[in-house]
């Protein structure tokens, strides 16, 4: 527990002034306008909307400039607005099989059902600063338009009963972990609506070290998509489902080899990753990190960090991570008096066992000036 301290209004007060000044630069220079960061920094606004959990470019964009391109401190700017907005009603389950794809591809399978589309991607190029103007893209048109929906590359595997088998409908009713504490052991559904919010860097570290062998994953790519998908409600005074609009959304699956246990026979089995916006890192991650947590269902032996739900479920949430750590620059100041009395009353008594001389009497001194001196800050700010 940490203690606050009362006081220091006027300090505060330009400290906040200091920081206006420091957000903004220099005048001279023309401010950013929200529609520059939506359009040239696509890809950390969709970062402020996954992790903050709201859909909504204007506001990711906001948050960014209001802090400074600090991307942890604007996805709390924009989860802490979202805790003031009312909440309708919940959507219908996004069909993803219906995404207007705008890029798609597999690193499994060389040709498939409506081919490979790499659309836009550092994939395939140098990453070499460019120094001059960005120069404006030619639009190439392709010579077959792409189709309106695209079958799923794992569903050649489904086919030949050699990738485990998911029931439509077969999942029960999920928690709302927004509204919800989360308790251990987790349901799958649970855990991926914390990997969703969680901090991608995190995520990735994690997904790493199952690729370096701390876990039981030999991963391939089966397919990854991006595009629009529909986003139905169904309210209650009508009884079916209507559209609302429709969202950006990047789709990772997984494929895990997986020998065989819990009644099971070997067979491929799954990892799964969804994301807001352009975010192909951040889903990849995710099925990474869904498949590894997977290990008790499955039978395998769980003794890497990412097969640990508590761990990683526990330590992802960047907006949580962050405040425990820069919780640290508060005042502290009781808290370590009491530490310093307890360390020097162990010293002393480590001193006289061993028979050594106790610390120089310059060093009490400066202690009893330090205690001094917090006590009568002590005074100023009951006063205050």
């Amino acid at each position: 527990m940490y203690v606050a301290v009362k006081g220091g209004e006027q300090a505060i007060a330009r400290s906040l002034e200091l920081l206006a000044e420091a957000r903004r630069g220099d005048t001279a220079v023309p401010e950013l306008e929200l529609a520059q960061i939506r359009q040239q920094l696509r890809l950390g606004v969709a970062r402020v909307m996954q992790e903050g959990s709201l859909y909504d470019e204007e506001l990711a964009a906001l948050a960014i400039r209001q802090a400074a391109g600090d991307m942890l401190e604007a996805i709390f700017l924009l989860r802490a607005y979202r805790t003031t907005l009312p909440r309708f009603g919940y959507t219908e389950a996004l069909d993803t099989t219906a995404m207007r794809v705008r890029r798609r591809v597999s690193g499994t399978f060389k040709d498939v059902p409506g081919g490979q589309v790499l659309g836009p991607t550092y994939d395939y190029t140098q990453r070499l600063l460019e120094f001059g103007p960005t120069i404006p893209a030619t639009v190439v048109e392709a010579e077959e338009p792409l189709a309106a929906s695209m079958p799923r590359v794992l569903d050649l595997l489904d086919a030949e009963a050699l990738i485990e088998r998911i029931d439509a409908g077969s999942d029960p009713e999920p928690i709302d972990l927004t509204r919800e504490p989360l308790m251990f052991p987790a349901d799958r559904a649970t855990r991926m609506q914390n990997l969703a919010r969680g901090d991608e860097g995190f995520l990735l570290g994690m997904a790493y070290s199952t690729q370096r062998g701390y876990a039981e994953s030999h991963p391939f790519a089966g397919e990854i998509r991006m595009g629009e998908v529909d986003v139905l409600v169904c309210p209650e005074e009508l009884g079916f489902a209507i559209e609302i609009g429709s969202i950006t959304l990047t789709e990772c699956q997984m494929i895990n080899q997986f020998h065989g246990g819990n009644g099971l026979p070997p067979q491929f089995t799954r990892g799964y990753g969804l994301s807001m916006g352009e975010s192909e890192r951040k889903a990849m991650s995710m099925a990474l990190v869904d498949r590894s947590l997977r290990c008790d269902e499955l039978g395998e032996t769980s003794y890497a960090p990412a097969q640990n739900q508590e761990f990683v479920l526990s330590h992802s949430d960047s907006v949580e991570a962050s405040g425990f750590v820069q919780h640290l620059k508060l005042p502290h100041y009781v808290d370590f008096q009491a530490e310093l009395s307890l360390l020097r009353t162990l010293s002393a008594q480590h001193a006289r066992t061993a028979n050594t001389p106790i610390a120089e009497p310059v060093v009490k001194e400066h202690a009893v000036a330090t205690e001094q001196a917090f006590d009568q800050r002590l005074s100023v700010e009951a006063q205050s």
